[in-house]
């Protein structure tokens, strides 16, 4: 049984389980008559029950799409419509190959200019080589529904940690096989009547050949149109010059958890300190 298989089995047998424990607990304790300890306790499970459920079986598989209007004082030209999906981790809980496709069909009805992908196309952390075949299948499979996206200006992709740890050749090629161009430290022009603008993309932090070049990856731009830059970690944001008009990351899937009073207990990059 593959990792993302035994998880679901778990929240499974979680949700069969923990009510029926929390059943047979309370009614001993009011054997006992202790009624104040034993709703005390059935609100507590009942609460647990609730956020687990939404947790592993409910939200995980609800799609929220979100419009976002970015105003830049360096971009020229009209609006520019951007579809960006990030972090899919196929083979991972909850992601197949068919969540994919309703995925794809989704962002199509969007009629975006433009598509971006931003990285983390596979799920788990082991390399492909350790893995069993049909989960490599999956994933790769995953990344190839991309080819289904459908904008005027094409399908533009970065790569990000989980690619590089399961093999980041691999995904590079079946982003090719959907017809997504790779921008792994580079620069390319993206010609449109209205104007034309630049994307250009950086490599992943965990790259085994390299990390982001952000004067590098710049450099390759040649004239004074707009730049767009792509990467999977916020963390260059810190070294964009201004010249940039924007720039996109994932890798924090949809922004930190920050706790009140407690403050942040996982930090997804080293920008999350900042």
């Amino acid at each position: 049984m593959s990792g993302p298989d035994a998880v679901m089995v778990l929240a499974w047998i979680g949700a069969v389980l923990g009510p029926v424990l929390c059943f047979f607990l309370v009614r001993r304790l009011l054997r006992g008559r202790r009624i104040f300890l034993a709703s005390s306790v059935a609100a507590v499970v009942a609460l647990g029950w609730m956020l687990g459920v939404w947790a592993f079986m409910v939200e995980p598989s609800t799609l929220t799409v979100r419009h976002v209007t970015v105003e830049s004082a360096t971009w020229r030209g009209p609006p520019l419509r951007i579809g960006i999906i990030s972090d899919t981790h196929v083979a991972a809980p909850h992601t197949d190959v068919a969540r994919i496709e309703r995925l794809v069909a989704r962002m199509n009805a969007e009629r975006p200019d433009v598509v971006v992908l931003l990285g983390d196309y596979a799920g788990g952390h082991e390399p492909a080589g350790l893995r069993a075949a049909p989960e490599t299948s999956e994933i790769l499979r995953g990344v190839e529904a991309f080819r289904g996206l459908s904008s005027p200006l094409g399908t533009w992709g970065v790569l990000g940690n989980h690619g590089s740890w399961f093999d980041d050749a691999a995904i590079a090629a079946a982003l090719d096989r959907a017809g997504a161009t790779v921008l792994d430290n580079r620069a390319a022009r993206v010609a449109r009547p209205e104007g034309a603008f630049w994307l250009a993309g950086l490599a992943d932090m965990h790259s085994p050949r390299e990390g982001p070049r952000v004067g590098a990856t710049l450099g390759e731009v040649t004239d004074a149109a707009p730049v767009i830059l792509l990467t999977h970690w916020p963390d260059p944001f810190r070294d964009v010059p201004e010249r940039v008009a924007l720039t996109l990351a994932g890798h924090t899937h949809c922004g930190q958890v920050n706790l009140p009073v407690i403050g942040r207990l996982v930090h997804a990059s080293e920008a999350s300190e900042r």
